[in-house]
């Protein structure tokens, strides 16, 4: 499945997410939430422009992999004051952990950790190859591969964490469509599915904070079916211009 990229979004009607410009919504979030911890599992693509992202909406990143802190000295100096480099234990205690790794390393790098009530993001794609081809073969693959199991990816993930307050969020679109980090950018849609309507607020809160637009889809099993690997809503770019109210 090819992505298409789409210029722009005119909203005919109001949703799902925080209601205001950025620039009320970053006040507004300063006032409920304050500067939050946002913990990262993976150091890849996901972590270095998402991180930038939440960086210069005023929070402060953890980042843990595979390899031990000592090996992430390059990325936390690139992205300067705000970031640490910390073992897993340490970033899971953060307000919101972004679990950002390559699928089939997903189950491994969720296990050894107690979830309960920790707010945790799935922003991966269920890819059959762990490069992940998005070629209409390779996504047609994964496709398949998902079906077998009955669930979404997300309801997965669940299982994988059990007891974690899941979004699944950020993975509708790829990485280089949304490294602009200038103020005057436009608002990207990144959708946001979930079963705890609490998290999921918080969630969206935290990307329009960051000068998106988060869209509820929903549930975990319904909205998260829409935007993982392959289904209709991933590989979108879509804009909000404007809203009705």
């Amino acid at each position: 499945m090819e992505r298409t990229r789409a210029r722009t979004l005119r909203v005919p009607g109001p949703l799902s997410m925080f209601d205001h410009k950025l620039k009320r919504v970053l006040t507004s979030l300063t006032k409920e939430y304050g500067e939050m911890r946002i913990g990262f599992i993976g150091a890849g693509r996901v972590t270095q422009v998402m991180g930038r992202h939440l960086l210069n909406a005023g929070h402060t990143i953890a980042v843990c992999n595979s390899r031990g802190p000592e090996t992430l000295a390059g990325s936390i100096k690139e992205f300067g004051p705000g970031a640490t480099a910390e073992t897993k234990d340490q970033v899971v205690e953060s307000d919101v952990v972004i679990i950002s790794v390559r699928w089939g390393q997903a189950e491994e790098a969720l296990q050894g950790v107690d979830w309960t009530g920790r707010i945790l993001v799935d922003a991966m794609n269920a890819h059959a190859e762990l490069e992940g081809d998005v070629s209409l073969a390779g996504v047609t693959k994964s496709r398949a591969v998902l079906a077998e199991t009955r669930s979404t990816s997300s309801e997965l993930v669940a299982q994988w964490a059990p007891g974690a307050r899941l979004v699944k969020s950020i993975s509708n679109v790829p990485m280089e469509w949304i490294e602009d980090f200038s103020a005057d950018r436009p608002r990207t849609v990144l959708f946001a599915s979930g079963d705890d309507p609490e998290a999921k607020d918080l969630v969206m809160g935290m990307l329009s904070g960051a000068g998106f637009a988060a869209v509820d889809l929903g549930s975990l099993a319904v909205g998260g079916a829409m935007h993982e690997v392959g289904a209709p809503l991933s590989g979108l770019e879509l804009h909000l211009i404007k809203r009705m109210r």
